[in-house]
C-alpha cells in the first residue's frame, strides 16, 4: 500500500494553515489530544489536509493551551493508557527536536491493511517498535463529527531523517476526502534525500515501502531544480496528484505562489517558500 500520511513540522500553526489555504488546500481546524486522566494539554497540535485515503498533517509542539485549536478527546482502553501517554510524550519530544533541526517534513507513515502482521514481521526481523496502539479519534466528515478507529505503530529509535511507522486506515477513511480549490485528490509520494554514499542503505531501510522515493543529494537538483536539502538525510518534498495540472498552475500563479516547472512537466512550490518542504503537484 502507499502512504498513510506525511507530517510537516512547523513553528506557527496558524500561519501554516493560512499558507496552505493560499495554496488551495482545505485545512481542517487545528486540534490537540486530550487523554483520560491527563489534565494538562500535552503532545502536539495538528491540522489535517485530507486527500483520499491519505493526508498531510501540519504539526506544532504544544506550548501551553493552544489559542484556537480544539481539544480532541482520545478514547483508549485503561490498560493501554500508560503506554499511549508515554508514546505521545516521546513523540512530542521528538517533534521538538525535529523543529530544532529544521522546519519541514519529518514524519512519514506508511499505510497497511494488517498492522498486526507488520508488527510481527518487524519483531521477527529485529526491528524495534513501540507496539500497536488502538484509539478512537473524532474526525470531521460531510455528515458531521464522527469517531474513527485508528491503529498505528512507530519504529523505535527513528532514523535521523525523522519519525516513521505504519498505520491502518479506518473503514470510513474515504469519507474524509474533501474538495480542494487546487484540485488535489491524493497523496502519492514523498522524497528522501540522502548522501550519495548512503543511497544503498536507505533503499534497504525502506525496502517494500510504496510512495517513498530515495534520491542522492547530487541528483536532487535534477529532480527538483534549485532545491537543496536542509540536512542529510532529510525528507525534502512530497507530491500530490491533481485533476487538472494546468488549472492547478493557474490557481497557484493567481494567488501569487512561486512555482517551478520540472523537466518532466510537473510543478512544485520550492521549499524556501513552502515552510521548508517542497510541494509537488502531479497530473493524476
Amino acid at each position: 500500500m502507499g502512504l498513510h500520511h506525511v507530517g510537516h513540522v512547523i513553528g506557527d500553526m496558524e500561519g501554516a494553515a493560512r499558507f496552505y489555504r493560499r495554496l488551495g488546500f482545505t485545512v481542517a481546524p487545528a486540534a490537540y489530544p486530550v487523554l483520560p486522566g491527563v489534565e494538562q494539554p500535552f503532545g502536539a497540535a495538528n491540522a489535517h489536509i485530507y486527500l483520499g485515503d491519505g493526508f498531510v498533517e501540519l504539526v506544532a509542539v504544544l506550548d501551553g493551551v493552544p489559542g484556537e485549536a480544539r481539544p480532541i478527546p482520545l478514547r483508549v482502553p485503561d490498560d493501554k493508557l500508560p503506554g499511549l501517554v508515554a508514546a505521545v510524550r516521546a513523540a512530542s519530544a521528538a517533534i521538538a527536536g525535529f523543529l530544532e533541526r529544521f522546519q519541514g517534513l519529518h514524519i512519514v507513515i506508511a499505510a497497511t491493511s494488517d498492522l498486526d502482521a507488520v508488527a510481527a514481521r518487524l519483531s521477527a526481523g529485529g526491528v524495534g517498535h513501540g507496539g500497536v496502539h488502538a484509539i478512537q479519534r473524532p474526525v470531521e466528515t460531510a455528515a458531521g463529527t464522527a469517531m474513527e478507529p485508528a491503529r498505528y505503530l512507530e519504529i523505535s529509535g527513528p532514523p535521523p531523517e525523522g519519525r516513521i511507522g505504519f498505520a491502518e486506515n479506518g473503514p470510513d477513511s474515504a469519507a474524509l476526502a474533501v474538495e480542494h480549490a487546487n484540485g488535489a485528490s491524493a497523496l502519492v509520494e514523498c522524497v528522501l534525500c540522502v548522501s550519495d554514499q548512503e543511497v544503498g542503505a536507505a533503499r534497504r531501510r525502506y525496502e517494500g515501502w510504496a510512495g517513498v522515493r530515495i534520491v542522492a543529494a547530487s541528483a536532487l537538483p535534477g529532480l527538483l531544480p534549485g532545491e537543496r536539502p536542509p540536512a542529510l538525510p532529510a525528507f525534502v518534498a512530497y507530491a500530490v496528484s491533481v485533476r487538472d495540472l494546468a488549472a492547478t498552475e493557474r490557481f497557484l500563479r493567481g494567488n501569487g505562489v512561486p512555482i517551478v516547472t520540472t523537466g518532466s512537466g510537473e510543478i512544485f512550490v520550492p521549499a524556501e517558500a513552502a515552510l521548508g518542504a517542497a510541494i509537488v503537484f502531479r497530473q493524476g
